[in-house]
């Protein structure tokens, strides 16, 4: 059994175009910013507490 590891291994993917990469980009950045600044904001206080110490880990300033 002769088994060759230069041999490289295609796997389908393609580049995309930068019209392409803004329609996937700009629905994540929207989604999350939303999903921070709704934690940020959030009055029930198991909501704030549950995202607190992510929040400041990444400088977002909730109190």
């Amino acid at each position: 059994m002769n088994i060759n590891t230069n041999t490289a291994v295609s796997t389908g993917l393609t580049s995309l175009s930068l019209s392409q990469r803004l329609i996937a980009g700009v629905p994540a950045l929207m989604l999350g910013l939303t999903l921070l600044v709704g934690t940020g904001f959030a009055g029930d206080f198991r909501l704030h507490n549950g995202a607190h110490d992510t929040r400041h880990a990444m400088g977002f300033p909730c109190h």
